[in-house]
């Protein structure tokens, strides 16, 4: 199964960047770690970090031309305000699901707000890196 894995902006801070609500790992040891579940679970992972929207939003497109069957996606902050992305979830017809370290309905209320959940077949969220892998195990359950 071929999955695209999509960090939004500024998770290529992580381990910098409010470690107390992100955590400590690195981008690099998160991806590393969804590599080798991918590996043992004959999945075809593909990594990919944007800090800008369009990049973000270009890189569905390709997923659809590249025949990728399923999206993880961390929008981080365009969670929040995004729809575009929102409609470009919705236009590849590819099931995503929507994950995050942090449990974004803990924290402040513009983050509790999600424009992007409702183009995903589900959202995970409050359970670190791990939150990844639990979004990795939800695609494969749609097979």
């Amino acid at each position: 199964m071929k999955i695209a894995i999509i960090h939004g902006p500024n998770l290529n801070f992580l381990g910098i960047r409010e470690p107390e609500i992100y955590g400590s790992q690195t981008l690099e040891t998160i991806n590393s770690i969804l590599e080798d579940y991918g590996k043992e679970k004959n999945l075809d992972l593909t990594f990919f970090q944007s800090n800008s929207e369009g990049a973000v939003i270009d890189f569905i497109q390709k997923c659809h031309r590249d025949r990728v069957e399923g999206i993880v996606i961390n929008p981080a902050a365009y969670t929040h305000y995004s729809y575009a992305i929102h409609d470009a979830l919705k236009s590849v017809d590819i099931p995503a699901v929507e994950v995050h370290l942090s449990n974004i309905n803990t924290r402040e209320d513009f983050r509790k707000e999600s424009v992007t959940a409702s183009a995903c077949i589900g959202q995970i969220a409050g359970f670190g890196s791990q939150s990844y892998l639990l979004g990795l195990e939800a695609l494969l359950m749609t097979r």
